[in-house]
């Protein structure tokens, strides 16, 4: 990749921060992403409305507020036009929840579908949040439940119950706005989202490489959508999950106690997962409270130390 050659651009491709932020004003930054993906469920309406939310998703979690998308799409020319229409709509209807107008999109044909979107959002300089500046002594909160790797291999196979595989979507699907906005006024240190790398993985690159501070994981914290533990016991496990335990290497210690189906879990690619937020420990009472009161959770899972001796560190 070319190097930054002008300065406003404050966030870009030297870090592995969500999205890349540029400077417009004393007042105004830019943050700009862009994500897309086959399908990950069989229902296409359902499949437009997670990988809007997934591509929505990098902006929240640099602390800002997307306002506009492009969509990007991917089809064949044999493929039924009626079910390019549903992953439009379910696209456009996940926007509509974000308040995000989609200004337009480019579309060309492919033998896998795949779409996502191009996403544009706004902030102040001061309120940009990067993945990789936690600070000693501030907790960690995790806003969606892990397994979707997990779930989504067992669907494929048959071997979900019905209630199971909705509870999947719906948890793929749902928007991280809700968790970003209950976060505002809060002294949050770094923010990144739970997508491909996994939980450990997108920790690895919150400990960052300065060997300043430990990421300690508490495992009996972590929250796991049912069944999920049952298809890791069985091995219904995605490849991705094998390339990001290799990917976090010798940087995280693991207890031995800790069950072989949890850690694995801990690795599991998630598709559209929730935040993962490193906030002063005296707000993180009152972040639970607010998304109790908009109808939304959260799950404290471990804590900021000083350098332990290892990135990350669970226990």
């Amino acid at each position: 990749m070319p190097k930054k050659i002008d300065d406003r651009l404050l966030v870009g491709s030297e870090t592995d921060d969500d999205a890349c932020v540029y400077l417009v004003s004393d007042e105004i930054a830019v943050i700009q992403t862009v994500d897309f993906f086959p399908p990950v469920v069989d229902d296409p309406y359902d499949y437009g409305r997670i990988a809007a939310a997934n591509a929505l998703s990098d902006v929240y979690a640099m602390g800002a507020v997307p306002k506009t998308a492009l969509n990007l799409l991917c089809f064949s020319s044999c493929m039924d036009l009626a079910v390019v229409r549903r992953i439009l709509e379910g696209g456009a209807d996940k926007c509509v929840e974000a308040g995000v107008t989609i200004a337009g999109g480019h579309s060309i044909e492919d033998e896998e579908p795949k779409y996502g979107l191009s996403v544009m959002g706004l902030c102040h300089p001061d309120q940009i949040r990067r993945n990789n500046t936690p600070r000693a002594g501030h907790r960690l909160v995790l806003t969606k439940a892990l397994g979707t790797g997990a779930l989504s291999t067992g669907a494929k196979a048959d071997l979900l119950d019905k209630e199971t595989e909705q509870r999947m979507v719906n948890t793929m699907a749902k928007l991280n706005k809700y968790a970003f906005e209950a976060s505002l006024g809060l002294q949050v240190s770094a923010s990144t989202d739970i997508t491909g790398f996994g939980l450990l993985g997108h920790m690895r690159e919150m400990a960052g490489n300065d060997g300043d501070i430990t990421l300690e994981l508490d495992s009996r914290s972590v929250p796991f959508l049912p069944q999920a533990l049952d298809m890791a016991r069985d091995g219904i496990l995605p490849g991705g999950t094998y390339r990001n335990r290799d990917y976090v290497g010798d940087r995280v210690h693991l207890d031995k106690e800790i069950p072989m189906a949890l850690t694995d879990l801990m690795f599991d690619p998630q598709t559209s997962g929730g935040l993962l937020l490193a906030m002063k420990e005296d707000d993180v009472d009152t972040y639970l409270s607010t998304l109790r009161g908009m109808g939304e959770e959260a799950w404290p899972v471990g804590r900021v130390l000083p350098w332990q001796g290892v990135a990350i560190r669970v226990i």
